[in-house]
């Protein structure tokens, strides 16, 4: 008789990097377009260079604390979903292991699998791990996707900081008469960078990518420079 030896399987996915990736995208991206914003705003109300350093130092704090609290509040959310989720399952599992045996086989038919196999493939599994199959199949909770708070607001406050820095960079180093020009052109720039590496990171077409967080940002600066200068104030 062949024998058989079986492996782990040590590929890895895009997908194990999307909870901190998202995050990431995220706070750098918010972290550009939120201080550029401020300072082409300010500046377009001819605000003074101290004025606008301080605007953006106040906007690179201020906006990376916000996106740690609202990211790891948003995702403590979805991780308590999920434990509710999973708690009433195992309950469900105690009280009656058969309704939920014939609720997986028929997932599995759905799915393509001929009943008889289907069957075989469920009593397997939930012989294995029957809440973790659960979770999987019936409730697309997986160790990849799963939400972790802790980890959200890190990546998030981080690469927010990390995006801010740059216009900041620009503010203190730019020609105070050209001040506005440089922090848009610049910021634009950074946007493209960012599209580009995200996309690298997690496979998805670079020019697209890039392109879209570029104009989007770009549009946020414009409209906010266009505030300041119709103003005249502070925006």
């Amino acid at each position: 008789m062949r024998s058989y030896q079986y492996r782990a399987h040590s590929e890895r996915h895009r997908t194990e990097r999307i909870g901190w990736l998202r995050a990431a995208v995220l706070g750098a991206n918010d972290g550009i377009i939120s201080t550029a914003s401020l300072v082409a705003g300010v500046a377009a109300a001819n605000a003074s260079h101290a004025n606008i350093m301080t605007t953006a130092v106040a906007g690179l704090v201020a906006g990376a604390m916000s996106m740690a609290a609202g990211e790891f509040v948003s995702v403590y959310s979805q991780a308590d979903t999920e434990k509710a989720d999973l708690e009433r399952e195992r309950q469900e599992l105690a009280a009656d292991g058969e309704a939920e045996h014939r609720e997986l086989t028929a997932i599995y038919v759905h799915r393509g699998l001929e009943p008889e196999l289907a069957n075989h493939v469920a009593t397997q599994l939930m012989a294995h791990d029957a809440l973790g199959a659960h979770a999987r199949d019936e409730l697309g909770i997986s160790e990849a996707l799963s939400a972790r708070p802790l980890q959200a607001a890190m990546a998030s406050a981080l690469s927010f900081a990390v995006g801010a820095a740059m216009p900041l960079a620009v503010v203190a180093l730019a020609p105070a008469h050209s001040l506005l020009v440089w922090t848009v052109v610049s910021a634009a720039c950074l946007l493209a960078l960012l599209g580009t590496i995200a996309a690298l990171v997690g496979g998805t077409p670079i020019v697209k990518s890039a392109l879209r967080v570029t104009f989007w940002g770009t549009l946020a600066m414009v409209v906010t420079a266009g505030v300041g200068a119709l103003f005249g104030a502070v925006v």
